[in-house]
């Protein structure tokens, strides 16, 4: 029988917890010393802050040392013949790649430093698995930290909120994006919460409070800049109304799993083990038109340019797939080389001349920034603004992706995606989104808190973290200052939109940003389900790992806090 198969029928609660508790003691209980010695006296701290979900005990039942429990890989005895199925695919399937990194570049989750070693275990203890994302994060792990300490207060912390309420707006939200990892991670933390499996079945079953909310999903994923006021009103008179406070916590959520959206596909988190789709089922899909293209031929391969990586990452790294499924909502198939141009010929997504500018010449840029001493009007910054709006027009994504049947049911209206804020048209109700008129500093932390108690302080804590986290190095360079470059990348992506600094030059990021980063930039903000590894291979080559990792974090921040102006913007509209 397969992993699916064992599976098929709707999962209890229990299967779920001990499924999930499996899958990580494979995975993990070998590599990290101590751990199960470690987890034990920490899980009653944990279980105070879990809502309704029970912490299972994870020690094995029996008399043996833990070392030697774990040197029996893992095989206690069971008698529920389903769990004892999923159990022996579990050891049969082994471990999935978690990730776009052919290398093991990865931090290791067996780490005897304190910090990383106690936010492993904290994550293992608060989801009874160490998932993916957890695991690609940790290459920062500061930021970590306060990613896991934000998401655990938003769905399991005080709030008005209901838990399976929680887990089902997140739900919601990674639909907008086709994010089928996030959907089934949160799908089994509503069951385990006790929700109501009849919402499973699709968005028609829901409560209509619920499905009120979905139009402000709908245009916080992919338009922001038509919510208003009236959209908050709508939701809190009638019947089934909202509260204010209800209203900014689904927007918290919403915000928050949106933009995980595009982290999960800019660094190419794939299913987890319970997730993964088998490679016979995903054999019997058609493939995509794009699928129907051969192989690279090794004289091809020759010809595309490769990410720069050491030689000890050289010898590690296997040679890529030619044929790999996308569990994410990229189908099965060969993904394509960037597109050079467009159909008609009108705009450039990627040009290899100027795609490729090296660590040591964006060094230069960013010295030669530093030391000019120009100041522009703010006429002439507000005309820099829009020809770095009006450039975005010109970066082409892939077409759309096939909507998986298995998460369909959880998306309305999937033909309304993100259309270029450029385009908006000359109509004065959709002006530019001014920071110096309302900012995050000034105005929408303020609010939040005040609705939302504590969450405010969380959330500017996640925000800082990642825009100045820094290394002082780039590309493996030393003692670099990154400061100029992370902004471009965070006022870039709020450019898109519509949100404008008005102390910041737009000239720099045109000359920070290469041309083929500004694409994937656009993909993994806007399109994140259209993002394929040969995107991410192809962006920051002389870049580590753990520094496009950083560029994914600056996205999803950057993106979430977007969302969270415009939203913030309009309850404050709403109120007054």
């Amino acid at each position: 029988m397969s992993l699916r198969a064992a599976l098929k029928s709707s999962p209890s609660a229990s299967h779920l917890a001990f499924f999930s508790t499996v899958q990580t003691k494979i995975s993990l209980g070998e590599t990290i010393p101590g751990f199960w010695e470690a987890v034990e006296p920490r899980r009653d701290s944990i279980t105070q802050n879990r809502g309704s979900r029970k912490v299972p005990s994870f020690r094995p039942q029996s008399s043996e040392p833990a070392d030697a429990w774990r040197a029996s890989k893992y095989k206690p005895t069971i008698t529920c013949p389903k769990r004892r199925k999923v159990l022996e695919c579990i050891l049969a399937r082994g471990k999935i790649k978690a990730h776009y990194f052919w290398d093991n570049s990865l931090p290791d989750v067996g780490s005897t430093d304190e910090k990383p070693h106690s936010l492993f275990i904290d994550a293992f203890l608060q989801n009874s698995r160490l998932d993916h994302v957890t695991q690609v994060m940790g290459h920062h792990i500061t930021y970590l930290d306060i990613f896991l300490r934000t998401q655990n207060f938003i769905l399991r912390g005080d709030g008005p909120l209901p838990y399976d309420y929680r887990h089902f707006i997140a739900i919601m939200a990674a639909g907008r994006h086709q994010c089928s990892y996030l959907i089934n991670l949160q799908r089994q933390e509503f069951i385990l919460q006790g929700g109501d499996q009849a919402w499973l079945k699709g968005l028609a079953k829901i409560p209509k409070k619920l499905r009120d909310l979905y139009e402000i999903n709908k245009i916080l994923a992919h338009r922001p800049w038509l919510l208003n006021e009236k959209h908050i009103e709508k939701l809190t008179k009638g019947t089934d109304s909202w509260s204010l406070a209800e209203v900014v916590h689904a927007i918290v959520l919403l915000t928050h799993f949106h933009s995980l959206s595009s982290f999960v596909f800019g660094c190419g988190v794939n299913d987890e083990l319970d997730q993964h789709n088998e490679p016979s089922l995903a054999a019997k899909q058609p493939a995509p038109q794009s699928a129907k293209q051969p192989p690279l031929t090794s004289s091809q391969n020759a010809k595309q340019p490769a990410p720069t990586l050491t030689s000890s990452q050289t010898a590690k790294q296997p040679p890529p797939p030619t044929l790999t499924s996308s569990p994410n909502g990229g189908g099965v198939g060969v993904w394509p080389p960037l597109l050079t141009s467009s159909p008609n010929g009108a705009g450039l997504w990627l040009n290899e001349a100027d795609s490729n500018v090296g660590v040591d010449t964006l060094m230069q840029r960013m010295k030669s920034l530093s030391e000019r001493t120009e100041q522009f009007s703010a006429e002439e910054r507000a005309k820099r603004f829009e020809h770095v709006e009006s450039q975005s027009l010109e970066l082409l994504t892939r077409s759309s992706v096939r909507l998986k049947p298995s998460i369909g049911h959880f998306i309305d209206d999937p033909d309304f995606v993100y259309e270029d804020f450029a385009r908006r048209g000359q109509s004065s109700d959709i002006p530019t989104f001014r920071v110096h008129d309302y900012s995050w500093d000034d105005h929408g932390y303020s609010l939040v808190n005040r609705l939302y108690n504590d969450v405010g302080n969380l959330l500017d804590e996640k925000f800082k973290t990642a825009y100045n986290l820094t290394y002082y190095t780039m590309g493996g360079r030393m003692g670099v200052d990154t400061s100029r470059f992370r902004r471009a990348i965070w006022n870039y992506i709020q450019c898109m939109f519509g949100i404008r600094h008005d102390d910041y030059d737009y000239g720099e990021v045109n000359q920070l940003l290469e041309r083929s980063l500004k694409a994937f930039i656009k993909s993994a903000c806007c399109f994140p389900e259209r993002v394929a590894k040969s995107d991410y291979d192809r962006v920051l080559r002389e870049f580590k790992h753990s520094e496009k990792v950083h560029v994914n974090l600056m996205i999803l921040e950057a993106r979430m806090q977007a969302e969270l102006l415009y939203a913030l913007r309009a309850v404050m509209r709403y109120m007054t």
